[in-house]
């Protein structure tokens, strides 16, 4: 049914507003009109990788895990939260860990793996297959590793409450992480 104050009713959705050829607003505005942020294409962007942290930061998170080939970087590390990037090369894992004062969140952005937890490290009684775009949470006090079972690196970014490494953590290897002295599992 036609309204005369709505240009393109519709049934369906009320109050949307629609793109109006004859508003001036768009001739005003360049596109895009909202933000000055920079518009990034499809193809993966170059970012410096480092730690940003306690600062506001704000990144496509997707492209910057993508990015990340080191086994660790930390991406930004605040008084109560951090945020690592994780490569994790083929038939490798993250390794055997618990972290008994904080809960811990990954998401896997490319590969495939199997995610294992336990109350004990000899006994993880709990495990699932994991592919791009999964979630895992992972509670405090709970043994668990992430192995990578596909044959490509398995690109994953972790978050931890509280931070689990310190500030500018960058380990380029799994070796690397295991020889420093500030490493916890």
């Amino acid at each position: 049914m036609y309204h005369f104050y709505k240009k393109y009713p519709c049934p369906y959705y009320d109050d949307i507003p629609i793109y109006d050829p004859y508003d001036m607003f768009y001739d005003r505005y360049e596109y895009p009109y909202y933000d000055d942020s920079p518009i990034y294409t499809s193809e993966l962007q170059f970012m410096e990788l480092r730690d940003y942290g306690p600062e506001p930061y704000v990144v496509n998170i997707d492209e910057a895990t993508r990015q990340n080939n080191n086994y660790r970087t930390a991406l930004w590390t605040g008084d109560n939260l951090q945020v690592t990037l994780m490569s994790i090369d083929v038939g490798d894992d993250i390794g055997l860990e618990v972290h008994p004062d904080g809960d811990q969140f990954i998401r896997i952005e490319e590969g495939e793996g199997l995610v294992r937890m336990g109350d004990s490290k000899d006994i993880l009684d709990f495990q699932k297959r994991v592919y791009d775009d999964y979630a895992i949470m992972i509670p405090a006090g709970k043994w668990h590793n992430v192995i990578n079972t596909g044959n490509e690196p398995l690109k994953l970014y972790a978050i931890y409450a509280p931070p689990e490494h310190p500030f500018g953590t960058i380990h380029e290897t799994k070796e690397d992480a295991e020889a420093d002295e500030n490493y916890n599992h």
